[in-house]
């Protein structure tokens, strides 16, 4: 699969349903040959909190399937994710509903 594929999909997070947006980026460990991580772009309320151009990012142990069209992945508020904006390191925070 290549990474336009991937930036062609919707996020879906299956705990609440809610589209998180597309992908916009992969983080790659290339020493293991494997994706860690996926990057969406911050588009919700929530998230706005971090400031406009912050990015999401999801370890890969979240996510749930790979479709034609979606990703699902599991964001529940038990897991920590990073949030990164350009020019700054990342921030992490708890998610919580």
């Amino acid at each position: 699969m290549k990474i336009s594929d991937f930036q062609s999909k919707d996020v879906i997070n299956i705990v609440d349903g809610k589209r998180l947006g597309q992908i916009s980026d992969l983080e790659l460990d290339l020493r293991q040959g494997r994706i860690d991580a996926i990057v969406v772009p911050n588009q919700s309320k929530f998230f706005g909190m971090f400031g406009g151009g912050a990015d999401v990012v999801i370890p890969w142990r979240n996510i749930v399937k790979i479709g034609m069209d979606v990703v699902l992945v599991k964001l529940d508020e038990a897991k920590t994710y990073r949030v990164e904006n350009e020019g700054e390191s990342a921030v992490e925070y708890k998610r919580n509903y």
